[in-house]
């Protein structure tokens, strides 16, 4: 248990304007504790530098070459100068360091904004304005009762309104100022944890205990919405609170290439070794067979003794030498890559939303090309593929159907004109429909219609607000009620107010009054709910709407033509992906009503199994139903999502959908996102409620698809797999391969178990999986059940807190910056503001940037291979010495200014279709999923390829400058002209190669590939001219040598001979190759049978029912505010932080 010392701290929700400052009461000072601060940056101006160099000498390659740095200090086995080293290394780390200090400002800035967020606390009656994020005991409020109205869609993603009440012990304090300073009570409640849905405590005052529950408690997060001011008591800050529960663990994600790429340097490093090893013992051979031929003229040095020694000097010098293996300006070139390809993210204008003047956001630069290898997206339903705006679309009445719009060629997609309700001075302007022919029947006074709009004018738990004369505002628990009352209202039958004990409707402009005599609230089980009212006449009617299946059951016998009619018209909304439901009505008799009334009494007070009575006593009212008809509601969808959904399916993206609603609903929404289909096979829905019928479902289910692909995954002796329950070994690679055109539908139990090999195995052969009743850390189980099982790059996309544990345990995760609040968006690695631009970021900015950076890295390590591997011919001719081929300079120089800024080109600016044909083709983005264009064999061919070209550079140049001479002459064949020859026809040779790469020219791309080879021209220039070299003989030593090679025929012949010879395998290879062969699925299939209906989707939790008939709303559409200190009556809605 926690516990809160006393007296507390309490806090107003005004919302200051200006920023909190320090302020004195009496002689104290009031600071915020540090535990209400969310701190998500890394640095601060103290701790930047040396914690930024720890971080980056973590990585291999770093610490390698400060290992390098300190071998060149020794003199007996340095071969190259340390400024060689240190020059590329300081450039590395600085550039590095600048990238992660943007990184981290940007974290400072998304901080200060949710931190400074302001709301007035009380010390000794004086209050001040101070940052405190919290989750808060309500104490009392502005409203009757002590009620408070929230919104919890950044907690949930619903956008519905809910209900907290003070106690009443509390409430009675209202605003009293002096009254609340004063309060001394203590809370003992359970430590800090992630339940969102419950809390348990005791408040201890005055003597007395006050249980407390998660109805008095207001999280972190919630919107007040329709409260002027509240008052409540901190419990949880900070880290502490229910929402940073939730948020999971942060990690620093790293893409399969970097981890490619660590494997690859340790295959490197072994190659170095094994290369350093073969060379110093060439070295020991020819000293002991050769080596004292030259001892007169070149002696050991006195501190070697033999020649082993001399060879493991050696072995250390090659080791200095061949360094360039393992390029320094690898990593930072991939971190500009990356940073470069962000930009392109935050400068797409195709994903900026105008209606919110909000860009596309790539707040991480390391991620860029995993965006082009994504096979699994796992997505939040309300907020991100919908609005969770509720729309009255379609209607049965009496077995005709409503909606639909003809005209004289048959019915018409486009709805282009709206109905007139002028007529209707009430009515809401924002409602649109477009057939005139419900109007018309409203107006002639259609009995049936007449009946239906009043059904959902009363049977409901709305709450109306009238502020203004005219004005409605109608407070729903559900946003599905909102829309059906607000149709009723349009079309005349407007529920304008109510009591605990009437509801008054204006029906066709003339108010009726009707006496509320019971309302039986919705439940999960009960899949529906009913209204009994008393109408002006003395009629007593219960009006009841609901789920399909639970209203067929309960219709009255003469009501079966009109039930399989109506059944018709709801299998024609559930194509269209419509929330369905059916309203049905019943008269009864005065004295029924009288002696159930009796017993609905009896059962509310009973002490035991009361719900249960409770429920037997509804059932024996709501029999015999008159059906009406039924509603069909679009849950509106955002923009664009089922073409999104359709291309990246295109594109072999799978699509999980993973909520926290029932599962009728999340159905309901897979069919209107296309994740459903009309050609699919069957929906497997896991029914089950415990570990043991659940796997016995997914493992039937799994062995039914296909026997003899069973077998075959079920193979022994394959590596990579997982053990099945009877020993048999399963592969992993085999699962890519099986594939079904099925949806499988799970609940939240169906992870609980230890099932997750059947489950992995079950849902990675269906096309799409949609988890229904998720809590936010079961959804980021989910995403991690499939990067355990599965070789394949994961996105969690989402819009609110519930989605953060999700979005930050995937590979990628992006948040929708919406409506829902920031947290998603602040804990994400790319953030926009539709779901549509999902398709923009993965097929164009993805696929662009993973094949930009396999590019980059075929290239890299070839022209380094290329570059580094002549030492190893050269070795041979200079008695295994470790002498350089080249001059020191172009040594430094050659990854960090001559080569690099045309691969850096080649990275930035490279297409090989353009954004249109990306987009046209989602099959174009499949080869990332199986990451075909750079791996550990394409890493061979480049090493491969390299030893060749290094083998062509060397002996070329050597050919022809062998017992050359001038025209004067003199001999060539000196090691200054060979040096200049060979890293002349190098740079020819690195430069046709990334010609032959490059696929999208651009200026830019001109400049910097031609540029920079001119540029090596110039520089040779400077650097061998002889003002240099007579200033600095000893560091600049190839006087005179530029002009005398330039002259040369012999230097040309060599350079077209090189780029010739290195340019036709490659060119040949290139038109020989075969296509990469993707992997052919094999198509399974399910059979398991499902209902295709979208079934009743009305509301998550129980409605207003119980706060309606208990009188605590009577004041609500006129309530009387009670005057408060520095009250801000102006304020409509008020947000937590």
């Amino acid at each position: 248990m926690s516990h809160i010392d006393q007296p507390c701290h309490l806090w107003h929700t005004y919302i200051g304007l200006s920023r909190p400052q320090r302020k004195e009461s009496g002689d104290k000072h009031f600071f915020l504790p540090s535990l209400t601060i969310v701190k998500t940056s890394k640095y601060n101006a103290l701790n930047f530098l040396p914690m930024n160099l720890f971080e980056q000498f973590q990585r291999l390659a770093n610490a390698y070459f400060l290992f390098l740095l300190f071998l060149q200090l020794i003199p007996q086995i340095s071969s190259l100068a340390w400024y060689t080293t240190v020059i590329p290394l300081m450039v590395v780390l600085s550039i590095t360091a600048v990238k992660d200090a943007i990184d981290d400002v940007k974290r400072h800035q998304n901080d200060n904004q949710v931190n400074n967020r302001s709301v007035l606390v009380l010390m000794n009656a004086v209050p001040e304005f101070v940052i405190l994020k919290a989750d808060i005991l309500l104490l009392s409020s502005s409203e009757p009762y002590s009620l408070a109205y929230i919104e919890t869609a950044e907690l949930d993603g619903e956008t519905n309104l809910k209900v907290k009440q003070a106690i009443t012990v509390t409430s009675e304090m209202e605003d009293n100022l002096k009254l609340l300073s004063a309060f001394d009570g203590e809370v003992r409640c359970e430590s800090p944890n992630n339940k969102l849905d419950r809390f348990t405590g005791i408040l201890m005052y005055k003597g007395k205990n006050y249980i407390l529950n998660h109805d008095r408690l207001i999280l972190r997060g919630c919107v007040i919405r329709n409260t002027d001011w509240c008052y409540g008591l901190v419990i949880f800050t900070g880290p502490d609170t229910k929402v940073m529960q939730n948020s999971g663990k942060s990690t620093f994600k790293r893409t399969h290439i970097d981890h490619l790429m660590n494997v690859l340097v340790l295959w490197i490093f072994l190659f170095l070794g094994c290369m350093c090893f073969l060379l110093a013992v060439g070295h020991y051979i020819w000293e002991n067979n050769k080596g004292y031929y030259f001892q007169d003229y070149l002696p050991w040095e006195d501190y070697v003794s033999s020649s082993v020694f001399s060879a493991t000097l050696m072995f250390w010098s090659y080791f200095i030498i061949l360094n360039t293996m393992v390029p320094i300006s690898l990593y930072v070139s991939v971190e500009i890559i990356r940073l470069g390809n962000s930009f392109y993210i935050n400068w797409d204008r195709k994903m900026f939303y105008e209606p919110k003047n909000t860009p596309a956001q790539a707040r991480t630069t390391t991620l860029n090309e995993e965006l082009g290898q994504v096979k699994y997206v796992f997505s939040d339903k309300t907020g991100t593929l919908t609005q969770n705006i509720m729309i009255f679309n379609k209607c049965s009445i009496n077995g005709t159907l409503y909606g639909d719009v003809y005209d004289k060629n048959g019915p018409r997609t486009e709805k282009r004109e709206k109905v007139d309700f002028s007529y209707n001075k009430l009515a809401d302007p924002k409602f649109s429909f477009y057939d005139k022919t419900l109007v018309e029947a409203v107006k002639r006074g259609d009995r049936w219609v007449h009946l239906f709009f009043l059904s959902l004018s009363l049977c409901h738990t709305v709450i109306s607000e009238e502020k203004v004369e005219g004005e409605l505002v109608y407070q729903a628990q559900s946003p599905d009620e909102g829309a059906l009352v607000t149709a009723a209202r349009n079309f005349g039958f407007v529920f304008r107010s109510r009591t605990s004990e009437t509801i008054m409707v204006v029906e066709m402009g003339k108010a009726r009054i009707y006496q509320l005599l019971a309302i039986l609230d919705f439940s999960n089980v009960r899949k529906r709910m009913s209204v009994i009212v008393r109408t002006p006449e003395n009629r007593i009617l219960l009006f009841c709407k609901g789920a399909d299946t639970i209203i067929c059951e309960l219709l009255h016998p003469s009501c079966r033509s009109l039930k399989d009619i109506t059944m018709d018209h709801l299998d024609d909304f559930a194509s269209d992906g419509l929330r369905t439901l059916m309203v049905a009505y019943r008269e009864l008799d005065s004295a029924f009503f009288q002696d159930w009334s009796k017993k609905h009494s009896e059962a509310c007070l009973s002490l035991e199994d009361r719900e249960n009575k409770i429920s037997i006593v509804y059932e024996e009212i709501e029999r015999d139903l008159m059906l009406l008809g039924a509603t069909a509601i679009e849950d509106k969808l955002q923009d664009g999502v089922p073409e999104t959904i359709l291309t990246l399916n295109k594109a072999k993206i799978k699509i999980w959908v993973l909520t926290g609603d029932k599962q009728e609903t999340a159905v309901n929404i897979a069919y209107a996102c296309n994740i459903f289909e009309d050609e699919m096979d069957e929906i497997f829905i896991v029914e089950g409620n415990n570990d043991e019928t659940v796997g016995g479902e997914l493992r039937y289910e799994g062995r039914t698809a296909t026997a003899s692909s069973w077998e075959q995954l079920c193979l022994r002796g394959e590596n990579g797999g997982e053990r099945e329950g009877q020993g048999r070994f399963c592969p992993k690679s085999f699962w890519g391969s099986l594939e079904c055109r099925c949806v499988l539908v799970l609940q939240a139990h169906a992870l609980e178990g230890n099932l997750e090999l059947e489950l992995v195995r079950t849902a990675c052969m269906c096309k799409g999986v949609i988890c229904c009743r998720m809590t936010p850390l079961q959804k980021a189980q989910v995403v991690e059940l499939v990067k355990k099982y599965k070789k394949a790059v994961t996105l969690a996309i989402g819009d609110g807190a519930n989605d953060v544990s999700m979005i930050k345990a995937a590979h990628i995760g992006v948040g929708i910056s919406g409506q829902e609040g920031m947290q998603a968006m602040l804990s994400s690695d790319y953030a926009f503001s539709q779901f549509r631009y999902l398709q923009r970021l993965l097929l164009v900015h993805g696929r662009w940037s993973y094949n930009r950076m396999c590019k980059f890295l075929s290239y890299f390590f070839y022209k380094n291979f290329s570059f580094t591997l002549v030492h190893v011919w050269y070795a041979f001719y200079s008695g295994f010495s470790a002498q350089t081929v080249y001059d020191t300079w172009f040594i430094t120089f050659y990854n960090l200014v001559y080569t690099s800024l045309p691969v850096l080109g080649l990275s930035l600016f490279d297409q090989d279709v353009n954004e249109t044909w990306s987009l046209r083709f989602p099959e174009l983005y499949e080869p990332g999923q199986h990451n075909l264009y750079f791996n550990k064999k394409e890493f061979v061919k480049c090493l491969l390829h390299g030893i060749y070209s290094s083998f062509v550079l060397f002996f070329i140049p050597m050919g022809t400058v062998y017992n050359s001479v001038r025209k004067d002459g003199k001999e060539i064949s000196d090691y200054q002209s060979f040096s200049l020859i060979v890293q002349t026809s190098l740079l020819c040779v690195v430069t046709m190669q990334i010609t032959l790469e490059t696929t999208y020219w651009t200026m830019i791309s001109h400049v910097f590939t031609w540029g920079s080879l001119g540029f090596y021209f110039c520089v040779l220039f400077f650097l061998y001219s002889d003002g240099l070299c007579l200033l600095f003989p000893d560091i600049f030593q190839f006087l005179g040598n530029i002009l005398n090679t330039l002259n040369l025929p012999q230097m040309w012949l060599s350079v077209i001979l090189s780029i010739i010879l290195c340019m036709l395998p490659v060119i040949g290879y290139q038109f020989l190759k075969p296509l990469h062969p993707l992997p052919y699925p094999i198509r399974t299939k399910l059979k398991h049978t499902a209902s295709r209906r979208s079934a009743y989707a009305f509301s998550h939790k129980q409605g207003f029912g119980a706060l309606i008939t208990s009188g605590k709303t009577r004041s609500l559409g006129k309530p009387q505010r009670r005057q408060s200190f520095n009250s801000p009556r102006h304020l409509s809605w008020l947000h937590l932080r």
